[in-house]
């Protein structure tokens, strides 16, 4: 999973990322954007790797994308946004101090989103036409013709200030511009980065656009933060009447934003969390796992990771009902834990 982080110059976008990482931005890569993978936190790995004696344990991991600061002009925003088109969810992180207005920012960005994504389907158009003028097969000739009309309709969505979102397209719709990865389709996460010492966080997530999942941080306050010890940090807290943000939380929500789901696989070798889309399947699953799987799926055996960790054992599961055999098209839904079985 791929988080691209958005905001503008002085937003507090780089300390997002230095305290989802604990790596310290690097300045040389401050006009080329930086990444690092973040392994999410999930407590029932080390419970099922006990259960089934494994001599590995491997988190799901998200990879954190800092992009450049983007101009308040909107002025070369495009190429920077270029970054995070494959990302799967994007925060968008809005300062909250210093008199600043977050709500002004977030409008801004949505309007740096749709720019961005005009200047990709515009081009694109334009290369048809320039194709259109030439002598063509007729197929492809009608192809080309088809995909002309469908993006000038998205275009024009675009144009009226109404970009289409993914849920409004047609699949016809969806098809044409999926290459395209376009910003204004994505699911967003608002962090409101607050002044250190906002008495009334909440009063910036109470007022936020109800569609997107918001939280209110102070970030300079949390980075410094996490460079002390746990003994340190506890004893500045305690001193200040401070109640830290909980990291592995807001994580967790950025992959409920994205539309992901957690499952699991287990054995004595490795007990490992993977990310998969909302709705996808046994077979998709199989898939994340190794396309071999995917590619010989006979069917996969699936029980829920908290019933296991309730009863103890997989024998236990078993002898409640709790295992079932699913075919390839079973909805894999957060929280299970798959054996497959595969022709190799």
């Amino acid at each position: 999973m791929k988080v691209g982080l958005v905001g503008y110059q002085g937003s507090g976008k780089t300390t997002l990322f230095q305290w989802l990482t604990g790596i310290r931005a690097d300045p040389s890569l401050a006009h080329r954007g930086q990444s690092a993978v973040v392994p999410l936190p999930e407590p029932r790995l080390e419970k099922l790797a006990e259960i089934y004696q494994s001599k590995k344990i491997t988190p799901a991991g998200l990879e954190i994308v800092d992009t450049p600061g983007l101009s308040r002009t909107h002025e070369g925003n495009p190429a920077r946004l270029a970054l995070i088109r494959e990302a799967d969810c994007l925060v968008l992180v809005l300062a909250a101090y210093d008199g600043s207005d977050p709500w002004a920012d977030y409008r801004s960005l949505e309007d740096d989103f749709l720019l961005a994504d005009m200047e990709i389907v515009s081009g694109r158009i334009h290369r048809i036409e320039q194709s259109l003028a030439k002598p063509l097969p007729k197929t492809e000739k009608e192809q080309l013709a088809h995909e002309q009309a469908v993006l000038q309709q998205v275009f024009q969505a675009m144009e009226s200030g109404r970009p289409l979102q993914e849920a409004q397209m047609t699949d016809e719709q969806r098809r044409t511009t999926r290459a395209f990865r376009l910003l204004t389709e994505k699911p967003r996460f608002l962090l409101v980065n607050t002044a250190d010492d906002e008495a009334d966080p909440q009063r910036f997530v109470r007022s936020a656009p109800s569609q997107w999942p918001c939280w209110a941080v102070p970030l300079d306050l949390e980075w410094e933060l996490s460079q002390m010890s746990d003994e340190d940090r506890e004893a500045f807290e305690k001193e200040m009447g401070l109640q830290g943000t909980d990291k592995a939380h807001l994580l967790r929500a950025l992959v409920e934003a994205a539309g992901l789901v957690v499952f699991f696989t287990a054995n004595q070798r490795e007990v490992r969390a993977w990310l998969l889309p909302k709705g996808g399947t046994a077979l998709e699953a199989a898939a994340e796992i190794h396309t071999d799987m995917a590619r010989g799926f006979i069917r996969a055996e699936v029980m829920r990771a908290d019933d296991l960790l309730q009863l103890g054992s997989q024998r236990e599961a078993k002898a409640q009902h709790l295992v079932r055999s699913e075919h390839k098209d079973y909805v894999v839904q957060d929280g299970d834990l798959l054996y497959i079985h595969f022709n190799v």
